[in-house]
Parts: structure tokens; C-alpha cells; sequence
């Protein structure tokens, strides 16, 4: 019997490092993992976002999900690192996970993000989005990117119609309804 390894491409190299005026845009790392579950187990965190925390292995995979993005799609998601405390404060970018929902948008961008519940109300999350956004638009090779959001979560709405995401779709993903919204891809 002929055995065959096969090896990944570094085609597409992990995570790009971005810098805003207060955060760190980096690839997510191992040793995120322990500030990673605290994010994710925090039922304020999770309030718009399906609802259910996350336990520690499911972060892990999550992780394991953030670095291989990159390397199989070449974009994925970021860690937000607050600049002045070097602290994980959350994650935001774009995937492509396939989702069941209907409508469709297998191999549509799709922006998210996340921030933890002591970094709100500074406007680090339009910060971050708005430079996944101009990383995205420079890098991405699709005519759109889409999000889905929760309808009460008005201060993520906010910011993706800040971004120009629009025509609000009514849908259910996982049996929670969201609202589907699309962005034309700039030019």
C-alpha cells in the first residue's frame, strides 16, 4: 500500500497585522486560547449572537477555525488587541462557513465581528470593521460581502449600515431570525 502525505500550500499566509488608532488587528494565536474562552463564554457577548456561550474546546476550535481560514480562503478573522493594554478585546474579519440558510451565500464574504462587553461603547468596533472593510476592499476578489445580525442587536445594524450594507433580508439561521444584509464591493 503507497502511502501519500499531502502537504498545505503557504500560499496564503496567515492574517495580516492592521493598526488602527487604538487596536491590533492580528492573527489569532494559541495562547489566546484562555482570554478567547472568556470572551466567548460571557453570556453578554453571546446576548446577540445565537445566545449560547461557548465552552472551552468549542473556542479552541474556533481558533483552530481563524488560523486555517486563512489558509485555505486567504481572508478569515482577526483577534482585536486594545493597543494601550495589549489585551484580546475581541475578534472581527470576514469567513465563508457555508452557512444553512436561505438564502444561500456560500462563497460570499461574510463580515462579522465581536467585541467583549468591557471594551463597548468606545467605537472600537466600527474601528475594526471599518479597517477589515478597507483591508476587504483592496483584497477581496467578490462583487459583495453579506452579514447577518440579529434585529435587536442595533448597535452592530449601526455599524454595517455605516459600511453600506443594505436590503435587509429577513431570514433564521440555527432558528434564531437575522437579517441578511448585503455590501456591493466598492468600484
Amino acid at each position: 500500500m503507497h502511502e501519500e502525505t499531502v502537504m498545505f500550500s503557504n500560499a496564503f499566509p496567515a492574517a495580516p497585522v492592521i493598526e488602527t488608532e487604538r487596536l491590533f488587528l492580528r492573527p489569532h494565536r494559541p495562547e489566546d486560547h484562555d482570554a478567547y474562552a472568556r470572551l466567548w463564554a460571557d453570556p453578554a457577548t453571546v446576548r446577540f449572537i445565537g445566545g449560547r456561550p461557548f465552552g472551552r474546546s468549542e473556542c479552541w476550535s474556533r481558533i483552530l477555525r481563524q488560523i486555517g481560514h486563512w489558509q485555505v480562503q486567504g481572508f478569515g478573522f482577526w483577534m482585536l488587541e486594545d493597543k494601550a493594554s495589549g489585551v484580546p478585546a475581541g475578534e472581527a474579519g470576514f469567513h465563508d462557513l457555508r452557512r444553512d440558510i436561505v438564502p444561500a451565500f456560500d462563497g460570499v464574504p461574510e463580515a462579522g465581528w465581536v467585541l467583549a462587553p468591557a471594551f463597548h461603547g468606545r467605537g472600537l468596533a466600527s474601528e475594526a470593521v471599518k479597517a477589515i472593510h478597507a483591508w476587504g476592499d483592496r483584497h477581496l476578489a467578490a462583487d459583495r460581502s453579506v452579514c447577518i445580525i440579529e434585529p435587536e442587536n442595533h448597535a452592530s445594524l449601526r455599524i454595517a449600515q455605516a459600511l453600506g450594507y443594505g436590503a435587509p433580508i429577513e431570514t433564521v439561521h440555527a432558528g434564531t431570525p437575522v437579517l441578511l444584509l448585503t455590501r456591493p464591493a466598492p468600484g
